[in-house]
């Protein structure tokens, strides 16, 4: 498609006139990326790479400075990196530019689809607004003994997770959606902490990003007839 994403139900579209006149808007197999900033009167503006993905998932790599590495930030997460002083109003304070001007999120049409599956959520497991939420999880190579992330947004992410965890001889390179390899750098500790939880950055697991079970992460025809181990996971 030549300005928006398309899900595989073909709900997920962007008009031409959603996207016109947005800086830096690239496209990829599901999702969208354009610039974004937010913006703190003590530090400046600080300016990210802002991904829409077709479940509604927004996602956020900071390049406030050349040597910031945080990326896969929530809007919330980013916002408080930024320094912004009156943070928890990320839909105002997160902006992308259109037309050459600083345009509020919550102004836009990227949040359409973020505020759709906030309300049509319909697994078990929710967090406090809704949304059916799983936090990221490392599973360790058989061969390097690195340990690699793994996104769980959706059911096909979800699987993929599953299938990994249940193999004792995974390895960096079955990863189907990053080209990574045994000689790839593991992420840094510091970085490892940020696992997608939308209360808190850096939370050790709660109710709201640690699942025991739902319709994205149980699969029937799974002998193990259970949903991924979060349990194990939450410890980690």
């Amino acid at each position: 498609m030549e300005n928006g994403v398309d899900r595989e139900s073909g709900s997920m579209i962007f008009s031409e006139e959603e996207l016109s006149e947005v800086s830096g808007l690239k496209k990829g197999g599901d999702f969208i990326e354009v610039t974004c900033g937010c913006t703190s009167h003590r530090y400046g503006d600080a300016v990210g790479k802002l991904r829409v993905f077709s479940n509604g998932d927004l996602e956020i790599t900071c390049e406030c400075t050349p040597g910031c590495n945080e990326d896969k930030l929530t809007p919330a997460a980013f916002e408080k990196h930024s320094g912004r002083e009156t943070a928890r109003k990320w839909k105002n304070n997160v902006w992308v530019i259109v037309n050459g001007e600083k345009v509020s999120l919550s102004k836009t049409s990227l949040l359409k689809y973020y505020n759709q599956a906030s309300k049509n959520a319909n697994g078990t497991h929710r967090s406090h607004n809704g949304r059916v939420c799983h936090r990221d999880e490392f599973v360790c190579c058989s061969r390097c003994n690195k340990e690699r992330r793994f996104r769980l947004r959706t059911k096909e992410e979800c699987r993929i997770y599953h299938d990994a965890l249940a193999d004792v001889n995974w390895k960096c390179s079955d990863l189907p959606y990053d080209r990574i390899t045994c000689d790839d750098d593991e992420e840094r500790a510091s970085r490892r902490v940020y696992r997608g939880c939308i209360l808190s950055p850096t939370c050790k697991g709660c109710t709201s990003c640690v699942c025991f079970g739902c319709e994205i992460c149980r699969f029937t025809d799974c002998s193990c007839q259970t949903c991924i181990d979060f349990t194990r996971n939450a410890k980690s």
